[in-house]
């Protein structure tokens, strides 16, 4: 997926990855769960184990706050895994983390993830800049 241009046009800068830097990716995500107790789970179709993507929880230091965020494979695109995968996340969240509120950090122009913001109940919070890139912040209070 990370050697895949159109899966991350909208993931930081949007530049692919080769193995080496998609190796020191996991490792990433592997230690925001070691630091945090929280980060993004592998996702896998139930009928087949087949690989999806990732979505979950991320906050590492300097992020404007604790993040649902999902990254698919482009085959499964529109087949609302990001949906299920996200609404789980924020389930979770809400049982295990201390926090007032989610939220989800979305280039502008990426108008899938937009809808999948929307479709968990997220609404529009501000314009920003994370890491040079121009974003949007959702946010979902605490019910």
């Amino acid at each position: 997926m990370c050697a895949d241009p159109l899966a991350m046009q909208y993931i930081g800068s949007g530049t692919t990855l080769d193995s080496a830097q998609s190796w020191r990716e996991i490792a990433m995500h592997i230690g925001h769960w070691m630091l945090r107790g929280y980060g993004q789970w592998a996702l896998e179709r139930k009928e087949d184990g087949v690989w999806l993507g990732q979505a979950g929880l991320w906050n590492p230091p300097g992020w404007p706050g604790l993040e649902v965020g999902w990254r698919l494979t482009r085959q499964v695109w529109g087949e609302g895994y990001a949906t299920e995968a996200g609404q789980a996340a924020i389930e979770w969240a809400w049982r295990t983390i201390d926090t007032k509120e989610l939220i989800s950090v979305i280039q502008p122009d990426n108008a899938a993830s937009v809808r999948v913001a929307e479709k968990l109940g997220m609404r529009r919070l501000r314009e920003s800049t994370v890491k040079g890139q121009d974003v949007v912040i959702f946010g979902i209070a605490r019910p």
